[in-house]
């Protein structure tokens, strides 16, 4: 079986020379190799590719067969380390958390323990008949969210 931590250390050295960074990586027991990149501006197909060659280049078929897959995370993929979270600052993301509601909102700040949202709530200030959509910064732990992912609005 191909040594996960070995391919880590191969990625890990390509991605030095670039502003990618490493969101997942896996080999299953059957030597498939899985690896996910991605970018601030995204991710190029070309150097999807010219990664996948550095990988072969640095393994040997010879020693063991394996299969492998390098790509991007997908925009609608949930968030997998926090690098995500700092691209998207100022966008649009909606973010689910282990009591199940869904909040949607502008992320506006990321920092190692928390991210909050900018996000839009009914409230009803006293006195008055009827709630209003106030817009209140919600902060999130990151141990408390199930899944963040960056929001796609169709115009």
């Amino acid at each position: 079986m191909i040594d996960k931590k070995k391919v880590e250390q191969i990625v890990n050295e390509w991605l030095t020379k670039t502003d990618y960074f490493l969101v997942d990586l896996t080999v299953s027991a059957d030597d498939r190799i899985v690896v996910v990149i991605d970018h601030a501006e995204g991710v190029w197909i070309e150097d999807c590719a010219e990664l996948s060659r550095y990988i072969e280049s640095q393994l040997s078929r010879e020693e063991e067969d394996y299969e492998l897959e390098v790509g991007s995370a997908g925009l609608g993929q949930p968030f997998r380390v926090k690098q995500q979270y700092d691209i998207h600052v100022g966008k649009a993301i909606e973010t689910q958390t282990r009591d199940g509601k869904k909040w949607q909102g502008i992320l506006t700040k990321v920092d190692e323990e928390t991210f909050t949202v900018l996000t839009t709530q009914k409230i009803k200030p006293e006195g008055a008949k009827r709630p209003k959509q106030v817009e209140v910064e919600k902060e999130f732990r990151y141990d408390e969210v199930v899944l963040t992912k960056y929001l796609i609005r169709v115009k």
